[in-house]
């Protein structure tokens, strides 16, 4: 028997008929949406490369079931912008060249937004915390802070 999950995603009511409503938002996202900006990590919410906005907060959408999200709104970095029309974090992220395989970067990106949306004038060591559990294998922290502080201080490109 199936069950049908409506929720707002990226600014669009949409509703999804699932066999399983413990099925994670990101495969639901994936699979059914065709949606690639949320990435499958570690599949246990420790490395962030899944997460999306719910409801304003950041969440790994790999560890929240489907049924979570009935009547919510799910915002992922498709939503937030685009090549013509970038948020500023993904502009910034393109002006600090934050992205080396680009893996973690819908993670990263999604976090700095939600944090920024409390936090908007951060320090580095605050935006350094709040991306701390975001993991990056190729190593560019270094360039991610520097972007999000980039739009922590208003220079942008």
């Amino acid at each position: 028997m199936s069950t049908s999950i409506s929720f707002t995603l990226n600014g669009r009511r949409r509703t999804v008929e699932v066999q399983d409503p413990q099925i994670p938002l990101l495969y639901v996202l994936r699979d059914r949406f065709g949606l690639t900006g949320p990435k499958f990590g570690c599949g246990l919410g420790q490395c962030g490369a899944c997460t999306v906005e719910l409801n304003g907060s950041a969440t790994r959408s790999c560890r929240i079931p489907i049924s979570v999200v009935k009547g919510a709104k799910v915002t992922t970095i498709e939503g937030i912008g685009n090549e013509r029309t970038p948020h500023p974090l993904q502009r910034a992220f393109v002006a600090e060249q934050a992205a080396q395989c680009g893996y973690c970067i819908n993670g990263m990106i999604m976090t700095a937004k939600s944090f920024l949306a409390h936090t908007p004038h951060a320090s580095e060591e605050q935006i350094k915390e709040a991306l701390d559990q975001n993991l990056c294998r190729c190593g560019t922290h270094l360039r991610i802070v520097r972007a999000v502080k980039r739009v922590a201080d208003g220079k942008l490109a």
